[in-house]
């Protein structure tokens, strides 16, 4: 029979994998219960995106080839220094592929919606911390108690260099606590180092470090070559493009020739429709699908009814993640809206940005313990679910973990935030 975990037993173990002040998110005395069949998704989403994320390799692969138009791969180089792109373009890297595959899934009345697709995810020490622990009470957590250890093992099993930015330090704690639990506390074949400070070595190597930041680390351009680098340094696979790209109606036929059907339906049914933010005018019989206008300027002008719509930038920028770049268009004033469209046709020439239409996550009740007593209360919140899939050395896809954040229910933005319950997740 599974209990309730004690407030003083998640207290004692929080700080070690970076709950601190500014840090200090909210936990509960149960998991997150999820409905079998959504548990069954779940458990079989990470095959499919991965098969999306080579599909969409080879797509831009072509494109460079000139097999496909050309504008593909320009779009997707767009910012990106010359080295790097040949880096990534070189045959002997061809379908080397981040081996982990993080969605952001909101739980909505009609099912998942995958938000985003992360390749250099945050939260693995965090979700395997949980996992232990809500574990040992007797949960049946997602992954397994040891689950989110053992599949980055299957990243590393000879051990390795996991190699953290200072731009990403909030999250060194629980990388080293995953190292910590790798090594048993005998070894240092797993060890955390500073990204900047890499000097270069025959050790396997986890890259935790955005690209955008690669003047900052040194032996980034070593790296780029290397196969036994995860995320491999592939801008390719860290843009938010591909999300929109997916719905495009000039590639609709080059994804069915890249995927298997059933695949590409059940990821174009999760992934809410989305647009290339692209100044260039349209003819002026046409119009942007779905949308029924003929230019952006128009979109900026729509009014707050219409403006259920989210606006991300891409990619390969310090505001590509955390909810930095996002823009929820019903949650701005009509002149925020109108000058974040400006903006984002501005930058599409080095920065591109893409428009999502809005999911809103579902209205749940959860326990949480107050941050300051202890005592258990109810949110009245909506879940982001963050699910870990590990690819091993032979290619294949199992999930390691899953992370819930809940978050009050008037925020539009879901993330990790301070006022964000943190569990692991169930099947109900």
């Amino acid at each position: 029979m599974a209990e309730q975990v004690p407030w003083v037993e998640l207290r004692r173990g929080a700080e070690g994998v970076g709950f601190r002040e500014g840090r200090d998110w909210l936990l509960s005395p149960e998991p997150l219960r999820l409905e079998k069949g959504l548990w069954r998704q779940m458990e079989r989403m990470g095959h499919p995106l991965r098969m999306f994320q080579q599909a969409g390799e080879q797509i831009y692969r072509r494109s460079a080839k000139g097999s496909l138009p050309g504008w593909i791969a320009e779009l997707l180089d767009a910012g990106k220094p010359t080295w790097m792109v040949e880096a990534q373009r070189a045959e002997g890297m061809r379908q080397v592929a981040p081996r982990v595959i993080r969605p952001d899934l909101l739980l909505t009345e009609e099912g998942f919606a995958v938000a985003e697709l992360d390749s250099v995810p945050g939260g693995m020490g965090v979700t395997g911390w949980l996992g232990e622990i809500y574990g040992a009470a007797g949960w049946e957590v997602a992954g397994g108690a040891q689950g989110m250890v053992e599949g980055f093992r299957s990243l590393l099993p000879e051990g390795g260099e996991i190699l953290v930015a200072e731009e990403s330090a909030d999250y060194r704690q629980e990388m080293e606590w995953l190292a910590g639990r790798l090594s048993g506390g005998e070894t240092d074949r797993w060890r955390v180092s500073t990204a900047e400070e890499y000097g270069g070595g025959a050790a396997a190597v986890y890259r935790f470090f955005e690209l955008y930041d690669w003047e900052s680390i040194p032996a980034v351009r070593e790296m780029a070559g290397r196969k036994d680098v995860t995320p491999p340094i592939k801008p390719v696979y860290e843009e938010k493009l591909w999300l929109a790209l997916l719905h495009s109606p000039a590639l609709r036929e080059v994804w069915a020739q890249e995927m298997r059907g059933s695949h590409l339906q059940r990821l174009r049914e999760l992934v809410p429709y989305g647009w290339v933010v692209d100044p260039t005018p349209l003819p002026p019989h046409a119009a942007l699908p779905r949308l029924e206008v003929g230019s952006w300027k128009q979109v900026g002008g729509f009014s707050q009814k219409q403006r259920r719509l989210v606006l991300k930038v891409s990619g390969f920028s310090e505001e590509a993640w955390g909810s930095r770049g996002v823009v929820i268009g019903h949650d701005v004033s009509g002149a925020e809206w109108a000058a974040a469209l400006e903006r984002a046709c501005g930058e599409f020439e080095g920065q591109p940005w893409v428009m999502q239409e809005f999911r809103e996550a579902m209205v749940i009740a959860h326990p949480y313990y107050d941050a300051e007593s202890g005592e258990v209360r109810t949110m009245q919140g909506r879940v982001r679910l963050c699910p870990y899939y590990f690819v091993d050395g032979v290619g294949e896809t199992k999930m390691g973990g899953c992370l819930a954040s809940i978050v009050p229910a008037d925020k539009k933005k879901i993330h990790g935030m301070r006022e964000a319950i943190l569990v692991p997740v169930v099947c109900e």
